[in-house]
């Protein structure tokens, strides 16, 4: 479990096949302190378990669904990747609870400044779109951010100059894929109230919701 606020920028220095996927190997400096082998660091809001530690460097495994869902599919050397560590019990949470678990990818549609901040378009899956509510939470590239707005396939973000400078956002350019978190309570909320007998209201209809007198 992450909470959306990035500690440091890395980069993606190598990527070696391995069955089934890609070995990363991940240029960082902060979330190395105390970093062991099989914990979990967010990379890009991907999940990713470190494997192995070098000087500067973790290394980290991406295979199958992981590859299929994420920016990951298509990386490169060099590119430059926000990082967090794992969540402590007892740690403040800043931005908001996110799995690491990527929903979909979205499409960078523009950046524009305005005045000390900036403005960030970003285009929303469908099948995401009904997660995405002004001023709600969402994670982009595993930035916690808040909902300026929102229409149909579409998603505005005011982008303050701290949250600028200290991730990758400065270096996104119209067309670039981010990887997407959706709220995990509304997930959670949808499954419980409208899927399956298993859920606790059985599925939620015109008929349910007039038994319980509405």
């Amino acid at each position: 479990m992450f909470t959306g606020i990035i500690e440091e920028i890395g980069f993606i220095d190598g990527i070696n096949p391995i069955p089934g996927g890609k070995r990363l190997k991940i240029g960082a400096a902060s979330v190395l302190e105390n970093t062991l082998v099989n914990d979990s660091i967010s990379v890009d809001g991907i999940c990713l378990t470190v494997i192995s530690l070098d000087n500067n460097f973790f290394y980290a495994d991406a295979v199958g669904e992981t590859l299929e869902k994420t920016t990951l599919s298509n990386v490169r050397t060099g590119v430059r990747v926000n990082l967090e560590r794992a969540l402590q019990i007892g740690a403040r949470l800043g931005g908001h609870f996110v799995a690491g678990h990527i929903n979909g990818v979205g499409i960078v549609n523009y950046i524009s400044k305005r005045g000390d901040n900036y403005y960030l378009d970003v285009g929303i899956p469908e099948k995401l779109s009904k997660y995405v509510i002004a001023e709600g939470s969402i994670a982009l590239n595993g930035i916690s951010l808040t909902v300026a707005e929102t229409s149909g396939d579409r998603a505005g973000f005011s982008i303050i100059p701290h949250t600028w400078t200290k991730t990758n956002l400065k270096f996104l350019k119209s067309g670039d894929k981010m990887n997407i978190e959706t709220d995990l309570i509304a997930r959670h909320i949808e499954k419980l109230l409208f899927y399956g007998t298993n859920s606790l209201t059985g599925g939620l209809n015109v008929e349910k919701l007039k038994e319980m007198g509405y």
